[in-house]
């Protein structure tokens, strides 16, 4: 579902990445396939100095078909972006590539705290993270963060994913899922 990044997909990632219902909500937006094989060996070297995470998102026929990051790392946290090519788009890839990531961020490495800063605009986006059990809002319980995220003006709502709650809903499916065989 997700694997390490490789210079050698920029290129069909790129594709997917410049249809412009997609373009319009991802971080490092590139105009070129060549700037995206910058943008991705940037990335890949941020990852080494521990600044950011990130990961290609592939299909189950191990086509790359999106992205998925964690930027900005600080103090054991830090800030999730995703996207997935259009025609991959409603077909459950979001929420394995989350789960699976969020359980190497949160059982193979320090990060302890994963924050979303969602467009208020982005009715689907928010949709799909309010579907996430793990997941809350936190307008309300990080102010100093959701006023920093909307300093110039009120774009964001601010989600986040605590590792003990990620834990325990992983429990409780597991445990769900053993009852039902």
């Amino acid at each position: 579902m997700i694997r390490k990044r490789d210079l050698h997909e920029c290129t069909a990632l790129y594709e997917l990445m410049a249809e412009p219902s997609v373009l319009a909500y991802v971080r490092n937006k590139a105009s070129s396939a060549d700037e995206y094989w910058f943008i991705t060996k940037q990335l890949m070297e941020e990852e080494e100095k521990g600044l950011s995470i990130s990961r290609t998102i592939v299909s189950d026929f191990g086509q790359p078909i999106g992205t998925i990051n964690l930027f900005d790392i600080e103090n054991g946290a830090g800030f999730l972006g995703t996207w997935i090519g259009k025609p991959f788009q409603g077909l459950g890839y979001n929420k394995k590539a989350k789960e699976q990531f969020l359980q190497e961020m949160f059982f193979e490495t320090d990060i302890h705290t994963i924050f979303l800063r969602i467009r208020k605009n982005n009715a689907k986006s928010i949709r799909a993270t309010e579907k996430l059990p793990y997941a809350m809002k936190a307008n309300d319980t990080h102010p100093n963060i959701y006023e920093a995220i909307n300093k110039e003006n009120d774009t964001f709502d601010l989600y986040y994913i605590p590792k003990d709650l990620f834990h325990l809903v992983m429990l409780q499916e597991n445990t769900e899922e053993e009852q039902a065989m």
